[in-house]
Order: structure tokens, then C-alpha cells, then sequence
């Protein structure tokens, strides 16, 4: 299934079970036969979703994979699967709320059957009940087409979008920064 029908399918879907989505995918993209560029206006528009704490949305445009692995900006071990249950769901829309976003496509790799994205996130959010602040980051994402389109199979995000010093970085890597 093309990116086009895909995403057209997954927002007649969110439309008939009376979900809003905010965010509409480019005219210009949504022609586009090139998948790569359909999947970062994808990103683009799950992003937004997400960091508005628009849960719905986002679950209606993201396709994961069964062997996902998520790489938290926050750190620690990657995660495997995801759990898109409504009370999961409900939980992340009450910690991302009133987001503000804007996708920087930095580069896009692409083999037959998988699609690298990197990408900067750049936007502002209140982040578990901390106020409206930065939280940029930078993103790899990877799919993978499967018979019914591509599918979400890799996140690795984090908040190192600004430079920072040798000593602040062992500090970090030492999990003694604060």
C-alpha cells in the first residue's frame, strides 16, 4: 500500500470513530510518489500530534511494528513494542500537552523495503507538568514496508540538540549531570 493511500486510510479511519486531526498532510507531499518524503511528512504531522498531547491522532497515524524498539530522550535501556492500549494512550496525553512543533528533515536514507529519517524536532511543550519549555530533539526513525505499507520499527530520540562542553557530556554519560 503506497504512503498516500496509507494515510489516507488511517484518517478516514480517525475521522469515522470522531477523532480530530489537527494537522493535514501537504498537498504537495501527498502527491509525491517518493515515500521517503511522504514518511517525514508523516513524522511531521505524528509529531505535532503527539507533543499536543493528541493521543488519538497519533495512534490513527503511527503504524508500529511488532518488533519496535524506542530509544527514550529521557534515557536508560530501549524499550521493545508499544503499548498503544487507551489508558497508555490516556496517560501520555495527560504528560505531552500544548505542544508546538516544526520538523527539520536533516537527512533521509533509503534501501529497498527501509527508510531512515533524521530529523530535529524542534519544539516547545509542557512535558510532565513542567511549564511550556524547549524540548528539541534529535530523531532517527526507521521503517520498514511491509505488505500493508511501512511501519514504524526504530525511535532513537534525544534532547542533545545543543552543543555542550567534554565536561558536561561526562557528566552525562557518568549519570551525574543535574
Amino acid at each position: 500500500m503506497s504512503m498516500k493511500a496509507l494515510v489516507s486510510r488511517r484518517a478516514a479511519l480517525a475521522a469515522t470513530a470522531g477523532l480530530s486531526l489537527a494537522v493535514q498532510l501537504d498537498p504537495a507531499a501527498a502527491g509525491s510518489s517518493d515515500p521517503a518524503e511522504q514518511l517525514v511528512k508523516l513524522a511531521a504531522m505524528k509529531n505535532a500530534a503527539f507533543m499536543r498531547g493528541d493521543m488519538e491522532s497519533w495512534a490513527a497515524l503511527t503504524r508500529i511494528a511488532f518488533d519496535f524498539t524506542l530509544m527514550q530522550p529521557f534515557g536508560g535501556a530501549a524499550s521493545r513494542g508499544f503499548d498503544k492500549s487507551p489508558a497508555r494512550l490516556a496517560e501520555l496525553a495527560r504528560y505531552f500537552r500544548n505542544g508546538v512543533t516544526k520538523l527539520e528533515d536533516v537527512h533521509t536514507y533509503g534501501t529497498e523495503g527501509t527508510i531512515v529519517l533524521v530529523m530535529i524536532e524542534r519544539q516547545t511543550a509542557e512535558v510532565g507538568g513542567l511549564p511550556n519549555q524547549d524540548w528539541s530533539l534529535r530523531v532517527t526513525e526507521v521503517y520498514r514496508e511491509d505488505a500493508e505499507g511501512w511501519e514504524l520499527v526504530h525511535r532513537h530520540a534525544d534532547p542533545l540538540v545543543h552543543r555542550m562542553t567534554i565536561d558536561q557530556a561526562a557528566a552525562l554519560a557518568q549519570g551525574t549531570q543535574k
